[in-house]
């Protein structure tokens, strides 16, 4: 591998071209030419990079389940309906049929539980809970002492989302239901 006027061993080559491995990766990031070459090394072409996808963000979210919500109950049609010129009564059918849709819709991609489960209308502790550890979970109401309130009336349990399991969204995508167009 080297000349034999280098006088140098066969272990001692080998050390030598470590060497030389070893310092060209440190200090130039990769083997030399020539280094390669004596190792029989074969250079491969750079790999083009594959575009990565941007994350999906909560706008892409919101949009996915305003478009599950739609597509399974039309409630973005219903909401957006100018309803005055309906009488209660039909108002009143229509919008139990949108209730049970919406319901099964959002069970099925949201697994909800109450934040505090405990009686509407009852004075709760908030001692010992989650709420004592993050007073996020909790908007207080009416007058509320500088810090941390002992309890108070339960006037809404609250939602949070214990699991999400809504489809891959499509990143960027802001369509909530497409137009629909027939053909005969």
């Amino acid at each position: 591998m080297y000349p034999e006027s280098w006088g140098l061993g066969v272990s001692l080559g080998r050390i030598l071209l470590a060497f030389r491995g070893f310092f060209g990766i440190l200090f130039h990031g990769k083997l030399s030419d020539e280094l390669a070459a004596r190792l029989g090394l074969a250079r491969q072409a750079a790999k083009a990079a594959a575009p990565q996808q941007p994350a999906p963000d909560h706008v892409d979210g919101a949009i996915q389940i305003l478009s599950i919500l739609q597509r399974d109950a039309r409630l973005i049609d219903f909401l957006m309906e100018d309803i005055s010129a309906y009488d209660d009564e039909q108002v009143g059918a229509a919008v139990r049929t949108l209730h049970d849709l919406s319901r099964d819709t959002l069970k099925r991609y949201v697994d909800l539980v109450p934040v505090i489960d405990g009686v509407e209308g009852t004075f709760t502790s908030l001692g010992g809970t989650a709420v004592a550890k993050n007073p996020a979970l909790v908007k207080f109401l009416g007058n509320v002492p500088a810090g941390l309130p002992q309890g108070g009336l339960l006037r809404h349990k609250g939602w949070a989302a214990k699991k999400v399991d809504l489809p891959v969204p499509k990143h960027g995508a802001t369509v909530v239901a497409p137009a629909e167009i027939e053909i005969e």
